[in-house]
């Protein structure tokens, strides 16, 4: 029994002085409960709305200022045009707009009955009927609180307009959410390994003393699984057409150089890892559980990014998967040229930059 107690003493021991072991053991739970208890919920918050008002009534303002006042929905504008409500949907910077026509209080408290107009964001249609049905909700309660008083009772009825996916189809939220998953983690599984197995081949010293420069050792390994990678596009969206009738209403070609610029920013995080990798092993474990997670989290796929605390949300900005949906909600589902995803592109853009120049830098010219 003494040696038994003696030997669990040393696995003690061994495990304390172990700070990897240590983290794993302490720090994975501790992450994964503030993330899933604060960041993962599938009730949306904060959702960004306009409203148009013809009326300018006391009804309208009233229903406006429930409206503001729910925690679901953060009000942008009071009063816009119909032409810039279609502006802030194919920007994405609102995902519901309410619509308020004239003599709309008037027609209430003569006629009994007023109609308002809602449009939503059905690119993502869990999200626009989540939306709609919380507004619905707080149209109805100001209407029972109405009648509460009345001899005949009032109506308000909501016409609800979904752009973009009026059938609801959940093709249009999960295709661009599965391409930005698959290229990111074949890209950066496939490079990752790839300047790992020289090391352990014990090739890569034929290689540095080869007339090769470091650059051209490092782009001979992307460029394969670039062009893989394309072909994955091709075979994706060829399903998504004819398969899930789902049409690329905007560019193919700036699709396909949208996609490039993705797959050589996954690629380059790939190198990245590989080059700093003693294992293939490592690189692989790092390569799925470092982007599987961030990707399925904080890409806006899955879970609305505007339900998480603020410093989730800065944190998201820089999955590069978070970009590519939107580049590619907007062009597949919303037919925008480059002149809306310019923004995206450039950010895109910038993180393949940063993770060249950091492999590059990393990457070492002797083994030992």
């Amino acid at each position: 029994m003494r040696q038994f107690l003696t030997f669990i003493k040393k696995e003690f021991s061994h495990v304390l002085r172990d700070r990897k072991t240590l983290l794993i053991l302490f720090g994975l739970p501790v992450v994964q409960i503030i993330i899933f208890g604060f960041a993962l919920s599938n009730e949306v918050k904060n959702a960004k709305i306009v409203v148009v008002d013809y009326a300018k009534d006391d009804v309208s303002r009233q229903i406006m200022n429930k409206i503001e006042a729910s925690r679901y929905f953060e009000l942008e504008k009071r009063s816009l045009a119909h032409h810039e409500v279609e502006a802030g949907f194919k920007e994405g910077q609102i995902k519901l707009a309410v619509v308020f026509p004239a003599n709309f209080g008037a027609d209430l408290l003569h006629f009994n009955r007023a109609q308002l107009q809602v449009i939503a964001d059905a690119s993502d249609p869990n999200l626009a009927n989540t939306l709609t049905n919380y507004l619905s909700t707080i149209v109805m309660d100001y209407q029972l609180a109405l009648n509460e008083n009345q001899a005949v009772p009032l109506q308000i009825g909501t016409e609800v307009r979904m752009l973009y996916n009026p059938q609801l189809k959940g093709a249009h939220n999960f295709v661009p959410g599965v391409m930005a998953l698959v290229l990111m983690l074949v890209c950066v599984m496939m490079t990752s390994i790839s300047i790992v197995r020289e090391k352990e081949l014990g090739t890569m010293e034929i290689l540095l003393v080869s007339p090769f420069k470091p650059v051209l050792v490092i782009l001979s390994k992307a460029v394969p699984y670039l062009i893989l990678s394309l072909v994955n596009v091709a075979s994706i969206l060829l399903l998504s057409v004819f398969v899930l009738d789902l049409p690329v209403k905007g560019s193919v070609l700036l699709l396909f150089a949208e996609s490039t610029l993705f797959i050589i920013t996954s690629l380059s995080l790939g190198l990245l890892i590989s080059v700093r990798a003693q294992t293939q092993q490592t690189a692989m474990l790092i390569s799925m559980m470092g982007m599987l997670l961030p990707t399925l989290l904080f890409s806006g796929f899955m879970f609305p990014i505007e339900n998480m605390p603020k410093v989730l949300q800065y944190i998201s900005n820089a999955v590069p998967a978070k970009w590519y949906y939107i580049i590619v909600k907007s062009i597949m589902i919303k037919g925008l040229s480059l002149s809306a995803i310019w923004k995206e592109t450039l950010i895109l853009f910038g993180i393949t930059m940063f993770f060249l120049m950091v492999s590059l830098k990393n990457f070492k010219i002797r083994l030992a």
